[in-house]
């Protein structure tokens, strides 16, 4: 009972001193990183401007994509400064502490370069707006949805699911396929006997019905349509075909043409050929 009674009166003066502090320091940090947060929304969303082929679906993402970061460094410095704070409210000097991470960061110095050339080419990366969060991109041979950004590292996912984390450092070559707008780009082959004006009717009017289509209409900026004579294959005309999307939609607009295309075929008698080989027998 006395042992009880002696740790209450050093416990309950200590609790209403330094316990009321620390209590102050985690709720004003807190308060402190929901202000700043909101700052920094707003001073993004000031200070991005548009480009000018750039959509407000698209610049959005590039805004978001920077709040992100900038929210998240900012709330690691919060974190950490009220976390020394409450280490010296508690009596544990962090002088020492302080003077540790200095030996320890001597010590990673060399590997902390690598740390910094991912955080600054990052810094870069996002304000070019190479690419944004919900882009699909291609980065050193990996493609899939830019699911995240931090300063160090960008996280990738591929449509089998599979997760790829790219550090900044290493990132030389970036490939976006969704920034702006994005394109149906053909190749067909179709019969050596095909009548060509026949063939470019049929492919435009398909296309002017996929662009009229409720369903598909949102998401195309110029209908599929015929371009060029491509090539003289071995077994087919090749047909060169291109139309304008919106952002990410390139891949269902070309599936359903695809799909639209052969059923037209069908109807007006054109041949798509398959591979084949022609012997000649010499003669006897």
């Amino acid at each position: 009972m006395e042992t009880i009674e002696k740790w209450t009166e050093q416990i309950v003066p200590w609790l209403m001193s330094h316990g009321i502090r620390i209590a102050l320091i985690i709720i004003l940090a807190f308060l402190l990183d929901r202000v700043l947060q909101r700052i920094v929304a707003r001073a993004v969303r000031a200070s991005v401007r548009p480009d000018a082929n750039t959509s407000p679906e698209a610049e959005k993402k590039r805004e978001d994509t920077l709040i992100r970061i900038f929210s998240g460094a900012l709330n690691i410095l919060i974190t950490v400064v009220a976390f020394m704070m409450i280490l010296q409210e508690a009596g544990i000097e962090i002088g020492p502490l302080i003077a540790g991470a200095g030996i320890v960061g001597l010590a990673v110095g060399f590997g902390g370069q690598y740390l910094i050339r991912d955080i600054i080419t990052g810094l870069f990366l996002m304000l070019e707006n190479q690419y944004r969060i919900g882009d699909v991109v291609d980065i050193e041979g990996l493609s899939g949805a830019v699911e995240d950004i931090s300063l160090r590292k960008t996280t990738l996912r591929n449509l089998d699911g599979t997760v790829h984390h790219i550090p900044h450092g290493s990132i030389t070559k970036v490939s976006n396929l969704s920034k702006d707008f994005a394109r149906v780009n053909m190749d067909m082959g179709v019969s050596y006997s095909t009548d060509i004006d026949h063939l470019i009717k049929v492919i435009n009017e398909t296309g002017r019905e996929l662009a009229a289509d409720p369903a598909f209409s949102d998401s195309i900026i110029s209908p599929p349509q015929f371009l060029r004579v491509n090539e003289f294959a071995d077994s087919a005309i090749m047909v060169k075909i291109l139309g304008d999307t919106k952002p990410l939609k390139q891949w269902e607009i070309a599936g359903e043409f695809r799909k639209r295309l052969k059923a037209a075929f069908d109807r007006e008698g054109i041949e798509i050929p398959f591979p084949q080989t022609v012997i000649h027998r010499a003669a006897e």
